[in-house]
């Protein structure tokens, strides 16, 4: 994808962003110097989210926390996954805006920009270091599982039709069924 040349800068186009007045239920994201504003997710997008959120909460028997939306810094842009897991109480004194530094993995669900998840957030939340991102295509009906991020991209990925299960790795250790989401 080639660069795109901001008339107003890298720096400026960002502090714009920061100042950004979204509509209600919207989100706004700066990805790889673009300034990205999502509709609010429709019901099919909640109830993936939702199928996620009881699947890890059950499971999952180390103490984290799964936060909804939280804004990230990372080094490809501020990006709101939709789903973070991290310590408990991790993100208890962060602002709006966090470091990625110390999450344990992300997830999206595609909505109307698929390929905003499938590459530069990847990519993204592997320039940060997040050790785990658990992609839902809907429009493929696929899930991947993209570990041990090198600094530009993660170095493996497990992809499973919905329907199949998928291992999660420590501290998650469970098998992710991914059949609701069909």
């Amino acid at each position: 994808m080639p660069a795109v040349e901001h008339p107003l800068g890298e720096d400026s186009l960002l502090q714009a962003f920061l100042e950004l007045d979204t509509p209600l239920g919207s989100k706004a994201e700066f990805i790889e110097g673009e300034i990205v504003v999502t509709p609010p997710p429709d019901g099919a997008h909640e109830t993936a989210f939702s199928l996620l959120n009881r699947q890890f909460m059950r499971k999952v028997e180390a103490e984290l926390d799964i936060s909804g939306n939280k804004g990230l810094i990372t080094p490809r842009g501020r990006f709101i996954p939709d789903g973070t897991l991290s310590p408990v109480g991790h993100f208890e004194h962060a602002d709006s805006w966090a470091p990625a530094e110390g999450v344990l993995l992300v997830f999206e669900i595609t909505s109307s920009n698929p390929y905003k998840d499938r590459e530069p957030k990847r990519k993204g939340y592997a320039a940060a270091g997040i050790p785990c991102y658990l992609l839902v295509d809907r429009t493929d009906g696929m899930v991947t599982l993209f570990t041990e991020p090198d600094g530009e991209d993660y170095i493996t990925q497990t992809k499973v039709e919905f329907g199949k299960s998928i291992d999660l790795p420590a501290p998650f250790s469970f098998t992710l069924d991914t059949a609701p989401l069909r």
